[in-house]
């Protein structure tokens, strides 16, 4: 069995995009992009879970959990997200242990 260690990394958007009339069709499009990178990693078994708070403020955030070989594929995987190369959010990379997890689908689906 493989060892794999777990790491989250925190998305902000960029102060310009706290305000809901500065997104454009380009910025839907790039998070359109992300998502669909997520869905991607979702697949591969690399990702435990993505969300984002609710609103658009300077509160703002969003967590991806992964579960992968060391920091440095979690790092590469984080500065290939699509919102983090086009310059619409920031990420900081942590190490991280999901201590508890319920088995449920999101509320949303």
């Amino acid at each position: 069995m493989e060892n794999k260690k777990q790491f989250i990394y925190v998305l902000k958007p960029i102060p310009s995009l706290l305000k809901e009339e500065n997104w454009t069709t380009h910025e839907e499009e790039i998070v359109q992009k992300h998502f669909n990178k997520l869905q991607k990693l979702l697949s591969e078994g690399k990702l435990i879970l993505a969300g984002k708070t609710d609103g658009l403020n300077s509160d703002t955030f969003g967590i991806v959990i992964l579960e992968v070989d060391n920091k440095a594929e979690a790092e590469k995987i984080m500065l290939a997200d699509p919102a983090v190369v086009e310059g619409i959010m920031t990420a900081v990379l942590y190490p991280y242990n999901v201590a508890l997890i319920q088995n449920r689908k999101p509320a949303n689906q």
